[in-house]
């Protein structure tokens, strides 16, 4: 019987972060291919997933450690809050390989104990650099020492690595850091998504979309950049916002106009809906980013996907999307669009550039098999 133990910093439940959506489709395809997923998630609820304990052959919740230090002192606090005595003993139940999702969740990966285990590290993101970025952005200075102190001890935790027989990043970004610290066992390793094909529609959308986790500092900024600074000037072309928990400054700016409307908190079927029906995914992000998942849906379910350099910037999707640098340039590109139909041909591009990188059937396989038989093919 084939196991696999998969440590989780948070739940990856419900599918409302990037984060999540990876780690539970990269589960449900492993599952799918007869792997018997333990999963062991840091959590502060104990609500049942039907959703997760289906594909799963075991779910073990954890809560996260709290301290009593305003500081991280010797390891980053989003390790030392993971490092659980429960953890390790139900690690040490069998000789299955192990699977940590993020390097916050790696405070075993170097104990003695699991040294003859196969040992497996995904990587969605840097996470000092995360760090780094919210403390150029917090104004509060006490919160900005502690994502300081924390991000040069994550860079430092990333000497851990070291123990890792596998580091699997999510983009090629990451990966060529990470091949630069360990060339010799560092692969690219695509998310993982909800979608078996591209399922975008040809013709005339009719209407801007912009999606994203409103209640996210990133989504939030975005959203009033679009709102302030490119749809306020373009009255005559309807721009939809969409997403969880908009915060009120949000919900204040689009009330002035009357070709803004906002979409909150939609259910699966209203976001699908909202994804193929428009004709301009428009979708900057302030801050330098991974692969972002909500890049991925609108270009496997939207027509014309407008980006910033920063949302594409070394993800290899750069060719399936429309650039524009700032707000002059993106209403410029936007009326461009506007009236340009979608084709068929730019559906067979996006098809093409999309698979096989992006196919979950084959990415699970390529884990499985270095699962099997300790080697990427």
């Amino acid at each position: 019987m084939l196991q696999l133990h998969v440590i989780s910093p948070d739940l990856p439940f419900p599918l409302n972060r990037g984060e999540a959506l990876d780690t539970f489709y990269l589960i449900e395809n492993l599952s799918q291919l007869g792997m018997h997923i333990h999963l062991h998630a840091f959590t502060s609820s104990r609500v049942s997933y039907e959703s997760l304990e289906g594909i799963c052959e075991s779910v073990r919740y954890y809560a996260k450690k709290k301290s009593l230090r305003p500081l991280p002192v010797k390891y980053p606090q989003s390790v030392s809050s993971r490092a659980l005595d429960d953890l390790l003993v139900n690690l040490l139940g069998d000789e299955a390989p192990i699977l940590f999702i993020g390097n916050i969740t790696t405070y075993f990966l170097g104990h003695p104990d699991l040294s003859q285990r196969v040992k497996m590290v995904r990587m969605h993101n840097l996470e000092w650099e995360h760090y780094y970025q919210l403390a150029q952005q917090e104004p509060n200075i006490l919160r900005r020492k502690y994502y300081n102190a924390e991000s040069r001890l994550l860079k430092e935790w990333e000497s851990m690595l070291d123990y890792a027989d596998l580091i699997l990043p999510i983009s090629p970004k990451g990966t060529a850091y990470m091949k630069g610290l360990h060339p010799d066992k560092t692969q690219f390793l695509p998310a993982f998504h909800p979608f078996d094909q591209v399922s975008s529609v040809a013709g005339q959308g009719g209407y801007c979309l912009f999606h994203g986790n409103l209640g996210m500092a990133d989504a939030h900024e975005s959203a009033l950049f679009l709102i302030e600074e490119v749809f306020q000037f373009m009255p005559d072309i309807p721009f939809i916002v969409a997403g969880a928990d908009p915060q009120p400054e949000i919900i204040e700016a689009i009330s002035a106009f009357n070709h803004i409307v906002l979409r909150p908190n939609p259910g699966e079927h209203e976001m699908i809906d909202l994804l193929h029906q428009a004709h301009i995914h428009v979708l900057p992000t302030l801050r330098s980013a991974s692969v972002k998942h909500k890049l991925i849906h609108s270009l496997f379910t939207g027509r014309f996907v407008m980006v910033n350099p920063y949302m594409i910037n070394q993800t290899g999707l750069e060719f399936s999307t429309i650039v524009a640098d700032d707000a002059v340039a993106f209403r410029g590109r936007i009326r461009a669009y506007w009236e340009q139909p979608f084709t068929e041909i730019e559906i067979a591009q996006r098809k093409a550039t999309l698979s096989p990188t992006y196919s979950n059937f084959l990415n699970a396989q390529r884990l499985s098999s270095l699962i099997n038989n300790g080697k990427l093919v």
